[in-house]
């Protein structure tokens, strides 16, 4: 399914519907600020797993990370921050920016494997958000991209349907998507170190 929202109002009816999709643990394809995203309900195993399935990817290896509604979500799935790391995530989130932190208990084994860590993202993107705060877990978040030598990420919604719809359960048209995807910051040593320099720049927080 195709499911038109619009970014800057999204209709209760709309999410309700994706939220539904998610509670069954179907896959949805989403707007993010940065790349349009895979994902699934956190809780869900047989749903992570196949989206490990359409990447390629095994569970131990992969490195998912997934989105929150805002900051107090956060800190339920992730080890106590200190006050300068927590100044920094709150003017730069929402935003395009995955931050790599040390995961609490909380966090599925699924996804943290061996590494003990998770990524999360807070996207400035009211979709994504709503979302989430409808569904009351955390979204998987793992971006899609054109399989070819340039690697460009998909932007046109309609094309990405037509990839993937039978794959996953629902794609959002929330708009083009960009093509450049969120700059990861490994917070795990309460320092910014960043792993991968993309659509966020984190010197405009420091």
């Amino acid at each position: 399914m195709l499911l038109k929202i619009y970014p800057d109002n999204p209709s209760e009816k709309a999410i309700e519907q994706v939220v539904n999709v998610l509670k069954k643990g179907g896959l949805i394809i989403y707007p993010t600020d940065t790349v349009y995203g895979l994902g699934c309900d956190i809780t869900n195993q047989k749903a992570i797993e196949r989206i490990a399935r359409i990447r390629g990817l095994k569970l131990d290896k992969a490195n998912f990370s997934f989105i929150c509604y805002d900051l107090s979500h956060i800190s339920d799935y992730i080890k106590p921050i200190n006050n300068e790391t927590y100044r920094v995530l709150k003017k730069a989130l929402p935003g395009p920016f995955t931050f790599i932190f040390n995961a609490s208990k909380k966090v599925p084994k699924l996804i943290t494997s061996n590494k003990k860590t998770v990524g999360i993202r807070i996207p400035d993107n009211e979709i994504a958000r709503t979302i989430v705060k409808s569904l009351g877990n955390p979204v998987i978040s793992t971006s899609i991209h054109d399989e070819d030598e340039i690697k460009e990420y998909s932007t046109d919604p309609e094309l990405i349907y037509e990839k993937y719809k039978d794959r996953v359960d629902l794609v959002i048209d929330g708009g083009y998507g960009h093509n450049e995807p969120s700059t990861v910051v490994d917070c795990t040593n309460n320092e910014f170190e960043i792993i991968r320099q993309g659509k966020g720049n984190l010197e405009d927080f420091i």
